[in-house]
């Protein structure tokens, strides 16, 4: 892996950070939020190009037109027109809008002379520059986004610059991958961020100090602080298996485990009556001390200190791998930042959860013959701590919520065989430093259509397989799917973070009387996140809670990777995909009812506007229907 050159700085120097706006990065990272961010305003209809300049293209044409040029007007401060062009596609992936890495041009109109000699008003023909961020958010987006939320988009669309211009220069990318890396290697070197969000990597409440200290692609140290919590103050849950003391003697080693336990005696307290928290150093500064300050002191809460073992950042940040031993659980931790589109607080609700998700699909994994063959991991997690905001004041409550909690979930090396690897579905289209796929390497020895088709096959069969035979959607992100391969090869696939990412209908669960009782979502949730359900009545509901995450972003990215990078085109991709799902239903007659109830062949699906969350906020669903490219080939997948 090749570094960026170390930057010269001044022990405690202030301005540690200053040349991130003047390093040649920056102006590229901020195309990129730039595109991002426009690629989803189109994609979910907030801005349409000026219908009187689209070049190159019918600009009322349909999903599957080639690259053209777009063209937006606006409105400068003093009401002059500006104007806007970049070049991209709309494709026939959920009519999803590509544009190409060309910076995007900001022309303020004026008087000029075309090509013919003819003096011309409008585009074209005024003084150009590259766009800038605020010029997006002035000039193009002022009278759509509320006027209270566009102060905040902009915070975040320039937090993205110039965090992602930061871990670009400090950490860079591979400039040519060991495909042998093993997943925590992989989750180190990740660092693209999500492929769709605007706000990819905003990661607000962290400062570039902050994000150095703790953003994955930095690959530092972390010791969590640990805490006793008495039991009757949090919540505890464990998988059935689990015994929490000898899970923690086991996880934290032998002499942390006793000096705890010393710590707990010496502060007047019983072991037993207190459970044993880690939580994450920025947390601890940030939210922990500063809110529990009455319980640290009566006891209620006791800082226990560090452990042994040195931890990593996950891509998901809050989710910390075992350095020291890898074979033992990785950590998903309170983190009172906000990325992406969610907020990584751990609300208790959700952790009280976590176990009783987790043993359900683990047992569904070992005991149908299907997902057994399929060789479908599913990693559990086995322990979760929350703090119980409803023992806190009403003046406390609001800042203590989701702060204080952690959920153990197995590491996947447990399930790996001798000669597997693993890395992240999202991983394999992000680029090198040579600007090829992370999969390049593989896709190359075994060939573009046997290797997508193999890859397919591995991700789709038992995903629909827990849809159609069990009625269970998963929220399968690009993230939370591990590809298992064998030399590249894909062979099987690992499922992880359950306790938040699941939705079915209870009537409709092949063994309802299996299902596990779910904790509430409180009101106060329910209000600000109007999609944090695990429970609906809708069939079409579960089904798309899978197309959403996995066909419409994780696999819609594969797709317009290979045909960019290989040839591949997007109907042989689908096609493929529908085969996938022909396949498995003619080995499955007996579940013909089940295959019209979550009908993978439907015309349209319903799709999360997650553009509009950011404009717009989360009290309120964002969804939107989309024609689905797996309807072509219902009859035809071959």
């Amino acid at each position: 892996m090749t570094l960026s050159t170390p930057i010269p700085t001044r022990p405690g120097g202030g301005d540690r950070w200053a040349f991130l706006p003047t390093c040649p990065l920056y102006r590229r990272v901020e195309q990129r939020v730039i595109r991002q961010l426009l690629q989803g305003l189109l994609s979910e209809g907030v801005i349409v190009p000026d219908a009187g300049v689209v070049a190159d293209g019918n600009p009322g044409g349909g999903a599957a037109q080639g690259v053209r040029e777009l063209v937006f007007r606006g409105q400068d401060g003093d009401g002059n027109a500006v104007w806007y062009r970049c070049r991209g596609a709309r494709k026939a992936s959920f009519g999803r809008w590509r544009l190409t890495a060309s910076p995007m041009i900001r022309e303020r109109a004026g008087h000029g002379v075309d090509q013919a000699g003819t003096r011309c008003h409008g585009p074209l023909c005024g003084e150009q520059r590259e766009a800038r961020i605020d010029d997006i958010l002035d000039e193009l987006l002022v009278e759509i986004v509320p006027a209270e939320r566009l102060e905040g988009l902009a915070d975040e669309l320039h937090q993205t610059l110039v965090k992602d211009v930061q871990s670009q220069r400090l950490a860079g990318a591979p400039t040519a991958p060991d495909l042998d890396w093993d997943h925590d290697a992989w989750e180190g070197r990740l660092g693209e961020g999500h492929p769709y969000h605007p706000s990819y990597k905003s990661r607000l409440g962290f400062t570039l100090e902050d994000n150095a200290s703790f953003g994955p692609e930095f690959q530092a140290d972390i010791h969590p602080l640990w805490l006793a919590i008495d039991l009757d103050a949090c919540h505890r849950v464990t998988s059935q298996d689990i015994t929490p003391g000898a899970f923690l003697r086991h996880e934290l080693g032998e002499a942390t485990w006793d000096r705890f336990r010393r710590t707990i005696v010496e502060a007047g307290r019983s072991p037993q009556q207190m459970a044993v928290i880690p939580v994450h150093p920025w947390q601890w500064l940030n939210r922990v001390l500063p809110h529990f300050q009455a319980e640290l002191a009566s006891g209620i809460i006791i800082a226990l200190g560090v452990g042994d073992d040195r931890y990593r950042a996950q891509q998901s940040i809050r989710t910390l791998t075992n350095a020291s031993r890898p074979s033992h659980a990785h950590l998903k931790l309170s983190l009172g930042i906000t990325n992406t589109s969610t907020s990584r607080i751990l609300a208790a609700h959700t952790v009280r959860n976590s176990a009783r998700i987790s043993d359900w699909l683990h047992r569904l994994s070992v005991t149908d013959p299907g997902l057994r063959r399929q060789g479908l991991v599913i990693l559990r997690e086995v322990m979760g701590v929350a703090f119980d905001t409803e023992t806190l004041g009403a003046a406390r409550r609001s800042a203590g919520y989701g702060a204080l909690g952690a959920i153990w979930r197995e590491s996947l090396h447990r399930y790996l065989g001798r000669g597997e690897r693993a890395i992240a579905v999202n991983g394999l289209t992000q680029l090198s430093g040579a600007g090829l796929p992370m999969m390049d390497g593989w896709v190359r020895h075994y060939g573009v259509v046997a290797w997508a088709r193999q890859l397919l096959k591995v991700i789709v069969t038992p995903l629909i397989h827990l849809l159609y035979a069990h009625g269970i959607g998963l929220e399968a992100h690009g993230q939370n799917m591990l590809l298992i391969h064998r030399d590249g090869w894909p062979e099987r696939l690992a499922l992880k973070d359950f306790h938040d990412g699941v939705r079915f209908c209870p009537s409709l669960l092949a063994e309802p009387d299996r299902a596990p009782e779910l904790a509430p979502v409180p009101a106060s949730h329910a209000r600000v996140n109007a999609t944090s359900y695990l429970i609906t009545e809708r069939a079409d509901e579960v089904r798309d809670f899978t197309y959403d995450a996995c066909f419409f972003i994780a696999l819609t990215e594969l797709c317009l990777g290979l045909e960019q990078h290989y040839g591949l085109g997007e109907d042989q991709f689908w096609r493929l995909a529908a085969s996938c799902v022909r396949d498995y239903q003619g080995e499955h007659p007996e579940l013909a009812e089940r295959f019209g109830l979550f009908d993978l062949f439907a015309p349209q699906v319903e799709i999360e506007e997650l553009t509009k969350r950011r404009l717009f906020g989360d009290a309120e669903r964002h969804f939107v229907w989309r024609d689905n490219p797996l309807k072509r080939f219902a009859e035809a997948a071959c």
